[in-house]
């Protein structure tokens, strides 16, 4: 079982650490907004993708292949709360930091959306848990392979918003601040778009 949870650990550490929308908002939060804003972001993210993977467990993904309109339902909701991410970063883009601060319950929840708006995240869980544990695990194993998921995540972004965080990167990020937001908001935006497609 050790075993089991180090190749799963590999497989998530690989899968969050890749481009996608978690990580980029974790880290323009964690550069524009401070650490603390930074931990949140990646605190909500981190919950949510551990409740995935529990839903994993339980067989949802079971459920996204006998209903695939929940799924499509999901996935445009999804598509268009990226887009709003991406539009409000790129209108205030131009505005001062002071002026865009949000506090750490507001920084969670939009972790939280994040990941809960993607249902590709349960689908990777479950593949990524058929392949590593074995099947009908007892219940104390699922809830091990959840919390272990969720650490893993935590430590991940925390230390993502501590090295983020750094005096040169801070001024870095002041002095560019208008084109770094757009340039997310694009990315963000795009990747919004793409999920619409259906890719």
């Amino acid at each position: 079982m050790f075993e089991a949870f180090i190749a799963f650990n590999v497989a998530l550490l690989a899968a969050v650490a890749s481009p996608g929308p978690a990580l980029l908002v974790a880290l323009q939060t964690s550069v524009s907004a401070g650490r603390q804003a930074g931990m949140a972001v990646g605190l909500g993210l981190a919950t949510m993708a551990s409740l995935w993977t529990l839903m994993a467990l339980l067989g949802l993904d079971a459920v996204f292949a006998m209903f695939p309109w929940a799924y499509g339902v999901i996935k445009l909701v999804g598509a268009l709360y990226l887009l709003y991410v991406a539009w409000t970063l790129w209108t205030g883009a131009t505005q001062s930091v002071e002026s865009t601060q949000k506090d750490s319950s507001h920084r969670f929840l939009q972790g939280l959306l994040i990941n809960a708006l993607n249902p590709k995240s349960v689908l990777f869980a479950a593949a990524v848990l058929v392949v590593i544990f074995p099947s009908n695990m007892r219940w104390q194993d699922n809830l091990a392979v959840v919390a272990n998921h969720f650490v893993v995540e935590v430590i991940f972004y925390a230390l993502l918003a501590v090295c983020m965080n750094t005096q040169r990167l801070s001024r870095a990020y002041l002095s560019a601040k208008s084109t770094l937001d757009r340039f997310a908001a694009v990315v963000l935006g795009g990747l919004g778009i793409r999920l619409l497609a259906g890719d």
